[in-house]
């Protein structure tokens, strides 16, 4: 059954929560937090030789009153650090005695990940085309049936923190599927401008908790590898701003920007036979159109020189650095609407 937490009208809250008198503690993997109080402690409490390969921090906020619980998720890529830390200070600037609700923040799911520095998880699997998981597969398998079961069927809603990955930059942006309308407009209510279709690829925590019928959402910003005050920022008050849409705090809801909706977006790669170094002219943001150059690619051993033209009229909302590339590369990542 789909959890409802959104408007029967899209417009005004229609919630259903406890009475206050009724609103008590909340177990979260056996741990008991009582409204008012907030709580952060290991997934797994011991300290095996398992447990250091499987462990990840969890963050739990009981609001003195009743209200939805909001999980924020990050690191599920373990590069990428942006989502980390916004997820860490959007629930540190969370007060429970005024909450209405609950915050659930897994700041480093791929805790491993984050600490070497690596993307994929210690098994070379990605997480985030594993869930909802199985408690007989592998790592992958585990960690994400562990997450979803414990964590992620305990939420109201969801937004999961990301950034570009393999020296790429991404544009901040929400990614939804916006023929779910109760996600179209948690990621409009997030505030970021930019919202792009798409339910994304099996397995991973998006599409799997939208399909366990739970709204969820996606923001992408930045490159990995890094901390972006700016992207984190805006992040953070994203999450204040979904907190707000959902009536879980004092704040007022925030007038939402114009949104730009688009509904498609493709890559633009380098073409076959055409490697080199890749210097590109367009930016992040830029508007462009079918036919402009975006960049060159220069092959060092030949001084041949390729421009990079778009074949569509969109924004550039990713965008590879500036680096050596191959034929098929991924450089610019177009959006437009239909």
């Amino acid at each position: 059954m789909r959890h409802s937490v959104f408007s029967c009208s899209l417009i005004l809250l229609c919630l259903s929560f406890p009475a206050a008198a009724e609103w008590g503690p909340v177990e979260v993997i056996g741990r008991t937090i009582a409204p008012g109080e907030a709580l952060r402690f290991p997934f797994i409490p011991d300290r095996s030789f398992e447990a250091s390969f499987l462990n990840m921090p969890v963050f739990v906020a009981r609001g003195s009153k009743a209200g939805p619980t909001l999980c924020l998720t990050a690191g599920v890529h373990g590069d990428e650090l942006n989502g980390v830390e916004i997820a860490r200070r959007a629930f540190t600037a969370t007060d429970p005695k005024t909450l209405r609700g609950t915050l659930i923040a897994l700041p480093a799911i791929n805790a491993e990940g984050v600490r070497t520095g690596n993307r994929n998880l210690s098994d070379r699997r990605d997480l985030n085309r594993a869930f909802p998981g199985r408690s007989g597969g592998s790592v992958a398998a585990v960690i994400a049936n562990a997450v979803f079961s414990n964590i992620v069927m305990l939420c109201d809603a969801l937004v999961d923190l990301h950034t570009a990955s393999n020296n790429r930059a991404n544009l901040p942006q929400i990614r939804a599927d916006l023929s779910d309308p109760e996600v179209k407009q948690l990621a409009i209510h997030f505030g970021i401008g930019i919202v792009v279709r798409g339910s994304g690829p099996d397995g991973s925590l998006r599409r799997e908790t939208v399909k366990a019928g739970i709204p969820a959402i996606i923001y992408e910003a930045g490159q990995p590898l890094r901390f972006e005050e700016a992207e984190i920022d805006r992040g953070v008050q994203g999450a204040r701003n979904v907190m707000a849409y959902l009536g879980m705090t004092g704040d007022p809801e925030l007038e939402t920007p114009d949104t730009r909706v688009y509904e498609r977006s493709r890559w633009v790669r380098a073409g076959l036979g055409e490697g080199g170094f890749f210097f590109p002219t367009a930016s992040l943001g830029d508007h462009v159109s079918a036919g402009d150059m975006l960049g060159i690619v220069v092959d060092p051993f030949t001084d041949a020189e390729t421009e990079v033209v778009s074949p569509v009229t969109g924004e550039v909302i990713g965008m590879a650095v500036s680096q050596p590339v191959l034929s098929g590369f991924a450089l610019f990542h177009v959006a437009w609407k239909d």
